[in-house]
């Protein structure tokens, strides 16, 4: 995403917890046409560091027309095995980060007449096998910041919230885990990303990538009983 941006021209601030691979980003995209690039160091799983990247932002942008929050923690694709320590700390890097960062950018991006663009998941609109804690941040999204749609509207505020249900992208970490386990394509991640910042651009209030997941998202309550069998059967259970 940011380096479709950067052919954009626009201007960025990127956080992740590698300095090193911020580095490389950031040098690539001002190579792809940035105007400006910035980047701070910072690991959503502890709750102070929403506040200071959004601090950082303002601080060396003086404003903020998007903010995309798309991080995730890393989680085993497997049966759930009643580790609720690790959902505990999977729901504070995949929701209440993704919370505290819009919340510090609100006031913001009413000024600007903003963007605030959540990356979510299928798995945060059906539930899926092998996903539980995942799922479970992923819902939780999908009701916050639906609710948070509904207040902004309500009080008259200019901010636009898109939220982008992805199937299976084909990253790095998302082959390696599913690698056995599931029977279905990956989908280009350069594609997805585009489709998440056409998304935010046209201000538009969900997007789907591929396109046909809304068609399975609208007709996930139609027989669950035999939606469930289907589901399953894309999966290997033995290898999980």
């Amino acid at each position: 995403m940011a380096y479709h941006y950067s052919r954009f021209g626009a201007e960025i601030v990127l956080t992740a917890r590698r300095g090193t691979l911020l580095q490389k980003v950031m040098e690539k995209c001002l190579q792809l046409g940035a105007k400006q690039v910035f980047y701070i160091q910072a690991d959503m799983s502890s709750p102070q560091a929403p506040e200071k990247v959004v601090q950082f932002a303002l601080q060396k942008l003086g404003g903020l027309d998007h903010l995309v929050l798309n991080h995730i923690g890393g989680t085993p694709f497997r049966m759930w095995d009643g580790d609720v320590e690790h959902t505990r700390w999977l729901m504070q890097v995949n929701f209440l980060s993704y919370v505290a960062l819009a919340s510090a950018a609100l006031p913001i991006l009413a000024e600007s007449k903003g963007s605030l663009i959540v990356v979510s998941s299928l798995t945060g609109k059906i539930s899926t096998p092998f996903t539980t804690s995942y799922s479970a941040t992923k819902f939780a999204l999908d009701g916050f910041f639906s609710s948070l749609r509904h207040e902004l509207a309500m009080q008259k505020q200019d901010v636009c919230i898109t939220l982008c249900i992805l199937g299976l992208i084909d990253t790095e970490m998302a082959l390696e885990k599913t690698r056995g386990k599931v029977y279905m394509s990956a989908y280009p991640a350069a594609e997805a990303a585009l489709a998440i910042i056409k998304g935010g651009a046209t201000r538009a209030r969900e997007v789907f990538y591929p396109w046909w997941l809304e068609l399975l998202c609208c007709l996930r309550d139609w027989f669950p009983n035999q939606r469930d069998v289907v589901i399953q059967s894309f999966y290997n259970y033995t290898s999980a």
